[in-house]
């Protein structure tokens, strides 16, 4: 009876567990925006050059950025690398038996990670653009990486030579009443980027990253506004017959 009620006891805190758990790290506010085609067409470059060499979008079709303003020759003489056609999905070349071997587990699609990553702590899009700024030097780790939002993460940080290597520091800062200690990121050594490129980079690529998470969105907001409208007419057509109709009545 007693481990019965201690299995129960365990199921229900669960979720206050992982609650804790999730409030570990406070995500940054992703300043993304799915009507910035300019933003959307840098953030696919900065998939297709960064992402793709490893990372699948196995749901997404090349010629689905025509509706981001790419025309279909663009797609081809800048986003297809691989002799693939613009109607084809955008998979990565990388065999995932030699990903599991090289990284320790073969690197996840990325076609809805944007959503797949929303919580309590922010959406998808936050995560993300926490994460790819979240990494710092940890000689512990065999890619020599770890990072602040995934700990001992086997991602290597693809983009260190854009933004530097950082390196995570205690620092001691005014908490209420007393002092806390805190780990912050410092930049060790600086990137081709300085921070400032480096997040608006970063801020391209989530932002595609959470377009292609669905590109629909934007047609699926539309048609919600015009369904609420169309209702609203109804309604008071509906409204106005039924008086029609009652008129005598009352």
């Amino acid at each position: 009876m007693n481990k019965l009620v201690m299995t129960l006891a365990a199921l229900l805190l669960a979720p206050l567990v992982a609650l804790a758990a999730g409030d570990a790290v406070k995500l940054d506010r992703a300043p993304i925006d799915e009507r910035d085609a300019l933003s959307l067409q840098r953030g696919a470059r900065h998939f297709v050059n960064y992402c793709l060499n490893c990372h699948g979008a196995n749901y997404m079709r090349y010629n689905r950025l025509q509706d981001i303003g790419l025309s279909e020759q663009q797609i081809l003489d800048n986003l297809v690398f691989t002799g693939v056609k613009v109607g084809d999905l955008m998979k990565t070349a990388m065999d995932p038996k030699d990903a599991k071997e090289w990284f320790g587990t073969a690197p996840p699609d990325l076609t809805v990670t944007a959503r797949s990553r929303a919580s309590h702590a922010g959406s998808g899009a936050d995560w993300l653009y926490t994460y790819l700024r979240g990494f710092y030097r940890d000689a512990s780790r065999p890619s020599g990486w770890n990072n602040t939002v995934y700990p001992n993460v086997a991602m290597p940080h693809v983009l260190w030579e854009l933004q530097g290597e950082q390196v995570l520091k205690a620092a001691t800062v005014q908490g209420p009443g007393y002092p806390v200690e805190v780990q912050k990121l410092e930049i060790a050594r600086p990137g081709t980027l300085t921070p400032l490129e480096y997040d608006r980079m970063v801020a391209d690529l989530v932002n595609y990253l959470h377009y292609m998470a669905e590109p629909a969105r934007a047609d699926r907001k539309l048609i919600g506004v015009y369904v609420l409208a169309f209702l609203a007419l109804m309604w008071g057509l509906a409204y106005l017959l039924k008086k029609e109709y009652w008129k005598d009545v009352h």
